[in-house]
């Protein structure tokens, strides 16, 4: 497969720009690039979601022209998008064949021995270890995934084209992952793999092409170049492969601590402690508590057992309570969780202060318009007007947006709990989160900061408590403080 040219554009935005792309059986192509770069385009064009404007695809090195996304999957392309796309509550097996179910002998009825041949040889493909009867709504995000790929085999994909397929699981998982990636590469597939993760570029990557402003920068092997290289190419700019810490505060009085906390779903004996000024990392593999800790402090989800305390006093959880008290939350799932994607980017920044922002409880368009021009300009975010609906943000702008609305807060003595701040953002993006995570310290806040990346987490953090079973298993600092700490006391029972 082959693009010769592509240029795509929405009204007088440019988007792709005479993008020339080889894709060859049994390759591993990266694609990178900032989030606004033009990949999520030119995957949809791939797919037949987009008609180029310009130039031509090629396959088989003949020209095509891709009428929709089911022309695409019957030439054989398919495509893994980072937001899954199965029918949470169909079965496995019903999900795998869903849009090309065999049919039956009987009229207008599917062939339910046949689906499950189909699904159980393309399952076997990819090492799925479960009922394919069960319903997906059940799976982990990791089998879920696992799904998509057998999915897209299923429908026989020649090319397999996989949006950050790693950004919403574990290492372990991811490493399992790898392992089928280049099972299939020995099949002959040819795999599109976009990821923001250098590891994962120099691990699975046969070439790489960089994607800046709609251009392609560069094409290029992984031994040819260096992370430094990439980062530079796809920002213009030399950036650290991870955002270091300008400054580190002395800690202050202590904002929240817990004591033998214990919630209804899961978590167990909990005693952390995080003071004003400080960076406090919550670690451990998927399933840990993290996020679980993060709710109940917040009230998502029901305390029992043990206590909070918040700046010294018994502290009920509750969400209005929290956020009223100086807490805020910031999910890990930005568009199921922290966005209101229908409404404005001024609508969002402002949505989780407008109890103080217009305390006679009359909104002010004027005075929300205002305040959201002064974040939209701290923040640095990317957007044509404060009209313009979040959902049309790229991921590291929306990330912004979702940090942003809690800044209208008053007061230097905040408790900010942030679960995966940088997943699925790109490295200018990040480098400009974690700066903004800093100076939010450095006023004194004190932020618990969950994330699945340990270069992060290491380099980040001023002090990591590590979780396993719902429980803290240790607690690291200065030196102490590696990932190959971190990892011992995540997986090591200590038997």
């Amino acid at each position: 497969m082959a693009l010769r040219g592509v240029g795509k554009s929405f009204g007088r935005l440019k988007v792709l720009e005479g993008i020339d792309l080889d894709i060859y059986p049994g390759e591993v192509h990266v694609l990178l690039g900032e989030n606004g770069a033009g990949k999520s385009t030119l995957i949809k064009t791939l797919s037949g979601i987009h008609s180029p404007d310009a130039g031509e695809i090629l396959l088989d090195g003949a020209p095509v022209k891709l009428s929709g996304p089911g022309q695409a999957q019957r030439l054989g392309i398919g495509v893994i998008h980072q937001e899954l796309a199965l029918v949470p509550y169909l079965s496995v097996e019903e999900n795998i064949v869903l849009g090309r179910e065999p049919r039956s002998l009987v009229p207008c009825s599917i062939d339910r021995s046949a689906q499950r041949n189909i699904a159980t040889r393309a399952l076997a493909l990819v090492g799925f270890q479960g009922d394919p009867k069960g319903k997906v709504a059940d799976l982990t995000i990791a089998k879920q995934q696992l799904v998509e790929i057998a999915k897209a085999l299923a429908h026989q994909s020649r090319v397999l084209i996989m949006d950050e397929p790693t950004a919403s699981i574990s290492e372990r998982d991811a490493t399992n992952l790898h392992d089928i990636i280049r099972d299939l590469k020995r099949r002959g597939t040819a795999i599109v793999f976009i990821s923001h993760r250098m590891r994962e570029v120099f691990d699975l990557a046969d070439r790489v092409t960089v994607l800046r402003d709609g251009h392609k920068i560069l094409t290029t092997v992984p031994s040819s170049t260096t992370p430094e290289a990439l980062i530079k190419a796809m920002v213009g700019r030399t950036v650290g492969s991870f955002y270091q810490r300008k400054q580190r505060n002395e800690p202050g009085e202590t904002i929240l601590e817990t004591r033998s906390l214990g919630s209804s779903n899961g978590i167990v004996d909990m005693n952390i402690l995080v003071r004003s000024g400080e960076v406090v990392g919550l670690a451990g593999l998927v399933g840990s508590g993290r996020t679980e800790f993060a709710r109940t402090v917040f009230g998502l989800d029901s305390k029992r057992g043990g206590e909070v305390l918040l700046h010294g006093r018994p502290f009920k959880p509750d969400p209005v309570r929290a956020v009223r008290s100086g807490i805020a939350f910031v999910p890990e799932s930005r568009k199921e969780e922290g966005l209101a994607l229908s409404k404005s980017v001024s609508d969002n920044l402002t949505l989780a202060s407008l109890w103080r922002i217009f305390p006679s409880g009359i909104r002010s368009r004027t005075k929300a318009r205002r305040i959201a021009q002064k974040l939209v300009d701290r923040l640095r975010v990317a957007t044509r007007s404060l009209s313009q609906p979040v959902r049309t943000l790229s991921g590291g702008n929306q990330q912004k947006v979702v940090i942003g609305k809690w800044l209208p807060m008053e007061g230097n003595r905040r408790l900010i709990i942030i679960d995966e701040p940088t997943r699925g953002v790109d490295v200018g993006a990040k480098a400009e989160i974690l700066e903004l995570v800093e100076g939010l310290a450095a006023e004194g806040s004190g932020i618990l900061m969950i994330s699945s990346e340990l270069p992060e987490i290491v380099g980040f953090c001023d002090r990591v408590y590590v979780l396993r079973s719902g429980t803290v298993r240790g607690e690291l600092s200065g030196e102490e403080l590696t990932e190959e700490s971190i990892m011992k006391l995540a997986v090591h029972d200590g038997h």
